[in-house]
């Protein structure tokens, strides 16, 4: 049975806002601003050294960092660059949590690596959402962001999510195989939440049926 949904976006799609919503409908915890104050906690524990590893950074992956630290977020987060930590800090604490949200269950999961973390768990349905760029852009103004901001940040953003898994990950963003659904948003948030439930649900019935005793090995 799936107990965690795992959603990698792209930015502007709305991503963030439909897995609110799947989270609200469901009745399970929301990891996207969850998941900046855990690393933020985290960081401030067990990462302080890492500030002094800050000038040894490649200042590209330095800039990775900051853009899966904020996650949904990017823009509304202030980050006082003095203190930021690297990003191997920040995968490393992300694995960690990861195993945390497992051991949990009833979790929506929003980007920061997720479905890689979490693609070894059978019980983990992952998703990628999409939308064409005047639809990200459309959000993205809805948003309150100008039309100049919208558009750097639609045609920017993902170029270095492609980067950062292609770096810690060692794979291409997005995998298709990594994913059981992948669904453009523009057909709206209400169908797409609708599109991932109904899946889902038939996916867990059919687990159940054909690890139903009696059933093993006739099908």
């Amino acid at each position: 049975m799936f107990r965690i949904i795992a959603i990698e976006r792209e930015y502007g799609c709305g991503g963030g806002a439909i897995a609110q919503k799947l989270a609200r409908r469901l009745g399970w915890k929301l990891w996207d601003q969850s998941l900046t104050e855990e690393i933020a906690n985290m960081a401030n524990v067990d990462c302080s050294a890492v500030e002094r590893l800050g000038e040894k950074l490649d200042s590209r992956f330095y800039r990775l960092a900051k853009i899966f630290w904020r996650g949904s977020h990017e823009r509304s987060i202030p980050i006082d660059d003095d203190r930021f930590f690297d990003a191997d800090c920040l995968v490393s604490m992300m694995e960690k949590i990861a195993a945390k949200i497992a051991t949990e269950g009833r979790a929506v999961v929003v980007g920061r690596g997720g479905p890689y973390f979490l693609r070894e768990r059978e019980d983990t349905f992952r998703v990628f959402l999409y939308a064409p760029r005047e639809e990200k852009i459309r959000r993205l103004l809805r948003e309150g962001e100008s039309r100049t901001s919208a558009e750097e940040l639609a045609d920017n953003v993902d170029r270095e999510r492609i980067a950062f898994c292609k770096h810690y990950f060692s794979s291409d963003w997005p995998v298709r195989s990594l994913y059981h659904m992948m669904i453009n948003t523009a057909v709206g948030d209400d169908q797409v939440m609708t599109a991932i439930v109904e899946t889902m649900r038939r996916l867990d019935e059919e687990h159940a049926h054909l690890n139903t005793p009696g059933l093993r090995g006739v099908l």
